[in-house]
């Protein structure tokens, strides 16, 4: 069946910006707002455990290597498995593993037991990473593993839109079926997470400690549950943050370094703490990465340099603002 010419597609086709189709811009604003939609998801879970514990947790990129691992491990055992479900048991497991390892590593800093605060945070967070990661090496081995798309998209074609069991066609934009999953998977769980903190009596004690343990506790919140299920919140998202991405990278036991090493930018950038400014960091990031990648004159040498626009933009912000976008002045 021809397809029906379109006055929107002939725009996206024929427009020029300097030597660059128009077509070619958006492929690439879009495809970053999707992978920005996943590191702010890791990095929402990242600030969430900075503004309840006051930590940075070095851990954070290893449970997200965890959740891809654990999503592709349920689907290789059982086929036929929704793939939600596995997601869903990445975060449980990254879940538990924070709320144990909180419990006993980092509650006994929050009752004042621990002289150096601070340093013990970062040495104990870093350890566990430490820990986990050859954990793996030694239990998987070393060699990359990617799992099958969660989901084929259905046939149609309607106007500028037309799929393929693997790929969405919009306006003659290809976007793989995987990327597309992984990042309205993202956004759903950022909304659910959101309306959580917003909208929920526990969510409310969240913030409550945040902003003053000591008025919290007077109220009858326990700072120290709360810093439980934060740490846990926390990591429960980077999970599931590597659940939806195993279908894109490949995966290997180290692959957690770089995707933490983004969360820790894009929490700066945003500004310690805020979750507007995590949220909004993950898609800046995002989209910054896309179009210096794919706007770079040679192609072949293009990927080498994708870590450092980021870094590029976070500098800039931290010499025009130092608090980050949305960050408060101490």
């Amino acid at each position: 069946m021809g397809r029906r010419p379109d006055f929107l597609q002939g725009l996206i086709m024929d427009c020029q910006i300097f030597d660059f189709s128009c077509e070619f811009l958006v492929r690439l604003i879009l495809n970053g707002l999707l992978i920005g939609s996943i590191y702010a998801l890791m990095a929402l879970g990242l600030t969430l455990i900075f503004s309840i514990l006051g930590i940075v947790s070095f851990a954070h990129g290893v449970m997200y290597m965890i959740g891809g691992y654990v999503v592709y491990f349920i689907l290789l055992t059982y086929g036929n498995l929704n793939p939600l479900l596995a997601i869903l048991a990445a975060g449980i497991v990254t879940f538990i593993i924070g709320s144990i390892f909180e419990r006993l590593f980092l509650q006994p800093m929050a009752k004042g037991k621990i002289e150096r605060p601070v340093e013990y945070a970062i040495l104990v967070t870093f350890g566990l990473a430490f820990f986990l990661e050859y954990t793996v090496i030694g239990i998987i081995g070393p060699f990359p593993k990617k799992a099958a798309r969660f989901f084929d998209l259905p046939e149609l074609e309607v106007g500028i839109v037309e799929t393929t069991s693997a790929t969405l066609r919009l306006a003659d934009i290809p976007f793989p079926a995987s990327r597309l999953t992984a990042g309205l998977i993202a956004l759903i769980l950022i909304i659910i997470t959101i309306a959580f903190i917003y909208k929920t009596w526990t969510g409310r004690g969240l913030q409550a400690v945040s902003q003053d343990r000591q008025a919290a506790a007077v109220a009858g919140i326990n700072p120290l549950n709360m810093n439980t299920l934060a740490f846990g919140l926390g990591n429960l998202l980077a999970g599931m943050s590597g659940a939806v991405l195993v279908t894109v990278f490949s995966w290997v036991p180290w692959v957690g370094t770089a995707a933490a090493s983004k969360s820790f930018v894009i929490i700066v950038l945003g500004g310690m703490g805020s979750l507007p400014g995590a949220l909004v960091g993950g898609l800046i990031i995002g989209v910054v990465e896309s179009l210096g990648t794919g706007l770079f004159p040679d192609p072949n040498r293009a990927l080498a340099y994708k870590d450092a626009y980021g870094l590029i933009i976070f500098a800039l912000v931290l010499l025009i603002r130092p608090t980050g976008l949305f960050g408060r002045e101490l």
